[in-house]
């Protein structure tokens, strides 16, 4: 034993100490594996005793079976990616599989990282908010790996997805704008090549152009808090600004209200009006108290999971495009409707 107690504890020393094979050590520790209960019980009892615990690894090259799941992030400083890999990785634990997690730099191009992923046994891929190039598009398919992207979109169709409608949310958000009597918006987007940033700037401008509005101002905050309150700086020191901001995501909205309320002393909900998009936690915070369009996280959640699973069961099921209605909630950083 003081051997043993000297370098990890392998399968081989739990079969010589419980008296069996190690095929039933494997066995004893995988789920429907044909075993008694006494042996099973027997097994893991002195497993524990010695501090044994099976390798993943040493039977997923067994059963050529990894249960790994990877999901790919921007980042985790957006509360709306933790929450998602949060929900996400609960759903995925309730169908048996595990979680791999890869961190990207923000919204980057996930092609470098795609070629450490495809390097691991993952048996399917769950990107949030990143997009996948039409290189590993293939390349995916013709590994039989099952994608979907969450919160974001290809521009071809050959890859599942799931979005809340951004273009009609941007459109929503025009529309309770201008009806509040604002005369000059201004759009703070995230990234260019985001196919959401792109798509909530493409209602939001479309519905000012159909309502006959002035056309919107224009900067980018690149997604984050930072870059959202230089783009307000800049917005808000031209000779006209504007008198309500509508900003790609939450983050960026708080970044604004930054500037406008704690920077330059201006009332948010009656000096200017900051919107944002996500419904993140913090925005119901009564400091923050934003008006924003609430993306339905747990059914994007729910039906990503269940494409995952629909493809691991059926290679050649076709690839899907949903988009989810979303909803303006209205709280204090806005003003009310005229009229």
């Amino acid at each position: 034993m003081a051997d043993i107690n000297r370098r990890a504890v392998t399968s081989y020393d739990v079969a010589k100490a419980a008296g069996v094979s190690q095929s039933v050590v494997s066995r004893a520790f995988t789920e429907g594996a044909k075993i008694s209960a006494v042996t099973k019980e027997k097994v893991r009892k002195v497993a524990a005793e010695m501090g044994y615990r099976p390798s993943f690894i040493a039977q997923s090259l067994i059963n050529r079976r990894s249960n790994l799941i990877g999901i790919v992030v921007p980042g985790l400083m957006n509360p709306f990616y933790s929450a998602a890999l949060d929900a996400l990785s609960h759903k995925l634990h309730q169908m048996g599989y595990r979680v791999l997690l890869f961190s990207m730099f923000r919204d980057d191009d996930t092609d470098p990282i795609m070629e450490e992923i495809l390097r691991h046994r993952v048996e399917a891929l769950i990107l949030v908010s990143s997009s996948l190039s039409s290189h590993f598009d293939e390349e995916c398919r013709m590994l039989g790996l099952p994608v979907v992207l969450l919160n974001r979109k290809n521009d071809s169709d050959t890859v599942s997805s799931v979005t809340s409608d951004n273009v009609a949310g941007g459109a929503a958000i025009a529309e309770y704008l201008i009806n509040a009597g604002h005369q000059q918006l201004a759009f703070i987007a995230g990234r260019d090549s985001s196919s959401t940033s792109r798509d909530r700037e493409t209602g939001f401008c479309q519905k000012i152009s159909d309502l006959g509005a002035p056309v919107a101002l224009r900067d980018s905050g690149m997604w984050t808090i930072e870059e959202a309150m230089k783009a307000t700086r800049r917005l808000m020191s031209l000779p006209t600004p504007p008198d309500a901001l509508f900003c790609a995501n939450d983050m960026m909205a708080i970044g604004a209200l930054n500037v406008v309320s704690g920077e330059m002393g201006m009332k948010a909900g009656k000096d200017i009006s900051v919107i944002g998009f996500d419904d993140i936690s913090m925005a119901n915070w009564p400091l923050i108290n934003l008006t924003t369009w609430v993306q339905p996280l747990a059914e994007m959640v729910d039906l990503t999971v269940s494409m995952i699973k629909s493809q691991l069961e059926n290679s050649a099921a076709e690839p899907v495009q949903y988009i989810l209605k979303g909803k303006l909630i209205v709280r204090g950083s806005t003003r009310n409707r005229a009229g």
